[in-house]
């Protein structure tokens, strides 16, 4: 037993492996840091770059270069312009509401996204609106985090298949024609 005890204190005194204790103490903590800072990146490209195409697409549409236009060709114009979605024209709703200028009430709630581990889909409004109408346009797509567990990707609120929502929000004014 005393043999036994003084390998233990033998061993505990040892130094030539104090530099593998730190490196398996520091690496994961770096490793870390390094993978939320990439996931918050990329989370602002996306959130720009769908901001753009919106904000391109509205312009579009103020001009009046898209005669009649429906869901699906605004889901199509906006997809091609941002071109870091993955899937996006499955993963994107679009909600375009007429605000009255008589009592500005603006919609109460949040946007809808698609639920990805669901079969029914949220119901959204495209109203178009006429001669001088405010209308209020909001945007969302769903895309999968790089690391779902580090950083910034636990705190982001997800769908079922663990995608969070990229949020755009415009409003234009319609031109009279």
């Amino acid at each position: 037993m005393i043999r036994w005890f003084k390998r233990l204190t033998c061993a505990f005194r040892r130094e030539d492996g104090t530099a593998a204790m730190e490196f398996v103490l520091a690496v994961p903590l770096l490793l870390t840091i390094f993978m939320a800072s990439f996931e918050s990146g990329l989370l602002m490209i996306r959130s720009i770059m769908l901001e753009q195409s919106v904000d391109m697409t509205m312009r579009e549409l103020r001009l009046g270069h898209y005669t009649l236009p429906d869901a699906a060709l605004l889901k199509k114009e906006i997809c091609t312009r941002t071109v870091i979605f993955k899937d996006c024209q499955a993963n994107i709703t679009i909600e375009m509401t007429r605000i009255s200028t008589a009592n500005w009430a603006l919609p109460t709630t949040g946007v809808a996204c698609i639920d990805r581990s669901e079969e029914i889909q949220p119901v959204t409004a495209l109203q178009i609106g006429q001669q001088n109408d405010l209308m209020l346009i909001r945007v969302c797509v769903v895309q999968d985090a790089l690391f779902p567990t580090t950083g910034i990707g636990l705190g982001l609120p997800k769908d079922g298949h663990g995608g969070y929502g990229v949020i755009s929000t415009s409003a234009f004014a319609v031109e009279p024609s």
